[in-house]
């Protein structure tokens, strides 16, 4: 389709014996947001993780705005407008959070002393602006995924990928953090493709969803639609009555 920004087409992953995934296609449109849904060892990282490029494929392609990516290395996925947050942040310790984010921007071949100045807006973006001069190691679970948010939008994507941006973070912080999410596609422009466990969380944010299981699809449509499932109430939900 012409505003599918990522197509991936008969995906398949195997790990030695291991089928992590078998057959996935997916389409995420541009300046959507689309959520991956699915139990416990479904495939939904591997699939986040072959997009990126940190896992090859056994079978099938990518395609991201209109190039083949199947094969590129992740520095590459980049460089075109692919970035991602991981669901165990991952800062530098040693370093400040604005510095934090100035390593992205530096990547870009950007001088340090312009990164800094940079990096400020994405720090304020993300609601950090009175903890830019504190160490990584300091800042609470939620504060370190806004970090890992801010440093992913440092390198100025077209295509976002959030692994369980509310993991470990505390309920009352939840959501800011989702309507931080809103604002990337509103703001910024940012097409977001989203893993998150908690569904009452997606409805609202997530446009699109994609249910695996098993390394498979399941179903896909709107969250309305996933919800509604019967095999999606049987086996994410326990749903007794659709197993009927």
């Amino acid at each position: 389709m012409a505003d599918g920004l990522l197509l991936v087409s008969n995906l398949s992953v195997r790990f030695g014996g291991l089928l992590a995934l078998d057959g996935v296609a997916l389409e995420v449109r541009d300046g959507r947001s689309t959520a991956i849904l699915g139990p416990n060892g479904a495939g939904k990282t591997t699939l986040f993780n072959a997009v990126a490029g940190a896992v090859r494929p056994s079978e099938g392609r990518i395609l991201f705005a209109g190039d083949d990516i199947t094969s590129i290395p992740p520095h590459r996925r980049c460089r075109k407008g692919i970035s991602r947050t991981f669901q165990i942040t991952q800062p530098f310790s040693g370093l400040n959070v604005i510095e934090n984010v100035a390593v992205a921007i530096v990547s870009r071949g950007v001088p340090m002393a312009a990164a800094l100045r940079e990096a400020a807006d994405y720090v304020a973006f993300v609601g950090l602006e009175a903890k830019s001069a504190a160490p990584a190691r300091t800042l609470s679970t939620g504060q370190r995924k806004r970090l890992e948010l801010a440093r992913a939008l440092a390198t100025r994507p077209r295509l976002l990928l959030l692994d369980e941006v509310t993991g470990g973070v505390d309920q009352p912080s939840v959501p800011e953090l989702l309507d931080l999410i809103r604002r990337l596609r509103v703001e910024r422009g940012i097409t977001v493709l989203v893993i998150e466990h908690k569904m009452d969380v997606l409805h609202g944010l997530a446009d699109d969803a994609i249910f695996l299981d098993r390394g498979r699809v399941v179903t896909s449509g709107s969250m309305a639609d996933i919800a509604a499932h019967d095999e999606v109430r049987r086996i994410y939900l326990g749903d007794a009555d659709a197993a009927a």
